[in-house]
């Protein structure tokens, strides 16, 4: 089962002293007429890993599709590496090393692994090798023959195709948005390891949006929560988790 202490490694790299690779301040936007996030103003180290939280219609999604390029915001910025990246579009993002899975691992359900693993490297320049794939595959702990169809793959491989086709990019941050859902415990526990290992031996900033508190417990070195559009806690998850003002936005509300 998941090792509820952190790593020590992890402890190191997101307390340490450096600078936020990737951040976006005051994010104001409204949708529909209605304000959706108000304020927002978060970072990410290299080799952080940063969970956010929230109750249904916090805005994290709303959140991730600015940070992802999406969405532009009324105000505020998003930056990567001290450039200012609030107007780029996904894919200018993609190419300076920002990369996001979503809620459903969706795959192109016709194509072989292979396949969907030479579309991604024949995305953009530079075009990489099968060996690239290989690479990434054997990082993720994917296991299955390339001839396999995507669409026949179960929940968790679907992930893991998905997460070594970011990876073959050695992207410097990666969005991941309920990467566990889906998945029975034995599966969060490997995913666990994945998302350790992108944090702590490639040093990529790893930002997400979970509902599983238990994995974040033990992977996140620091949690932000949202709650009707505005950051209400950040800090270490086992104290932001007991917060009052958490536990009234999000638990409460869970268990209603």
């Amino acid at each position: 089962m998941i090792d509820a202490g952190k790593s020590a490694g992890n402890e190191r790299l997101s307390t340490a002293p450096a600078p936020a690779l990737f951040a976006c301040e005051d994010i104001h936007i409204r949708l529909g007429g209605r304000l959706i996030l108000e304020g927002i103003s978060l970072g990410i180290r290299p080799g952080e890993i940063l969970g956010v939280v929230g109750p249904n219609g916090a805005g994290k999604t709303t959140l991730f599709e600015i940070l992802s390029g999406r969405y532009v915001p009324d105000r505020g910025r998003v930056m990567l590496g001290g450039q200012d990246i609030t107007k780029l579009r996904l894919y200018a993002r993609a190419r300076l090393g920002l990369a996001r899975t979503y809620q459903s691992p969706v795959v192109p359900d016709a194509l072989t692994v292979a396949e969907v693993f030479r579309a991604a490297r024949q995305a953009y320049p530079p075009f990489l090798t099968r060996f690239h794939a290989e690479w990434a595959a054997e990082k993720v702990g994917l296991r299955v023959p390339m001839s396999a169809l995507a669409g026949s793959l179960e929940t968790l491989n679907r992930r893991k195709l998905l997460l070594a086709c970011l990876l073959m990019r050695r992207p410097r941050v990666m969005l991941l948005d309920e990467p566990a859902a889906g998945l029975i415990n034995s599966e969060i526990d490997e995913l666990d390891s994945i998302i350790r290992h992108f944090a702590s031996e490639m040093g990529t900033a790893v930002m997400l949006v979970e509902h599983r508190l238990e994995l974040l417990s033990a992977i996140a070195g620091r949690c932000v929560v949202l709650d009707l559009g505005k950051l209400i806690a950040e800090g270490d998850p086992e104290k932001v988790f007991e917060d009052p003002r958490v536990r009234a936005a999000y638990f409460e509300v869970e268990a209603a």
